[in-house]
């Protein structure tokens, strides 16, 4: 891709920023990490990412809530779950707040391919 997309990760475990941040940062510009949910809500409004790969459990703001305001105010915004549960009744509400994928931490070299796929269209 010669386009790169701009992505905000948002984890409350750095060790994990960091990890995603060198996995991603040869085909995304990470143009912010946040952990918890106001900042993220801040940071989103603020860097106008084209997707932000969200912590199903941040601090503060409630993920699932980040997720619907994010998309109702930048809906172009692609929001990817990124999460260590497999509950399929939480993805279920995730989608109806607004995010376009779910992808497991036990796989996360699927990120990447997830973020190429949703943001085809730009690049």
């Amino acid at each position: 891709m010669s386009w790169r997309p701009r992505v905000l990760l948002a984890d409350d475990y750095p060790d994990l920023v960091e990890a995603v941040s060198r996995l991603l940062a040869l085909d995304c510009e990470i143009v912010g990490t946040v952990a918890d949910g106001s900042a993220l809500l801040q940071a989103a409004q603020r860097l106008r990412p084209d997707v932000i790969v969200l912590d199903v459990n941040l601090p503060n703001v409630q993920s699932l809530e980040a997720c619907r305001e994010i998309t109702r105010v930048n809906p172009t915004t692609k929001v990817i779950m990124f999460t260590a549960m497999g509950d399929p009744s939480a993805s279920q509400a995730f989608f109806k707040a607004g995010a376009s994928a779910f992808v497991s931490k036990a796989a996360a070299g699927d990120l990447l391919l997830t973020i190429k796929r949703l943001c085809i269209d730009r690049g």
